[in-house]
């Protein structure tokens, strides 16, 4: 069965949809590639995605072992670079809430994010730059 469904809506448009629940993404050519910027773009996605992975993963590792990290969020960059025209960088920086995690919880959550099925999926051409802040 397809994942999802893509469709080009014509001004360097598309929308995709997840075939199992029917939810939607919409993206736009960003501004600097000929496009409107009104949305997400497909690189925007890209990076976007990996955040999201790594904090889905903590999420599952946290879960697993009784903590609570709810409200941590994930502020993602991404850094392009031309010839050929590509995402060179993702920069990641985490604020993970902290409800008195030890270090060595620490630890263990920040190797779960390392090791999120996007992150490895990744080339090894495109830097991945994680870093991680804990707050009450």
């Amino acid at each position: 069965m397809n994942t999802s469904e893509v469709v080009y809506l014509g001004e360097l448009s598309t929308e995709a949809i997840h075939i199992k629940s029917s939810s939607k993404i919409s993206t736009d050519a960003p501004i600097d590639n000929n496009g409107l910027g009104r949305t997400f773009s497909p690189t925007d996605l890209l990076a976007t995605s990996l955040a999201s992975c790594m904090l889905t993963i903590m999420g599952i590792r946290a879960q697993d072992s009784g903590w609570d990290i709810s409200g941590s969020k994930a502020f993602v960059k991404k850094v392009m670079t031309s010839n050929p025209r590509r995402v060179s960088e993702i920069k990641v920086q985490f604020e993970v809430m902290d409800r008195d995690l030890t270090d060595a919880q620490k630890t263990i959550l920040e190797k779960a994010a390392l090791s999120c099925p996007v992150a490895l999926s990744l080339s090894e051409s495109l830097k991945q730059e994680v870093s991680f802040s804990y707050r009450k």
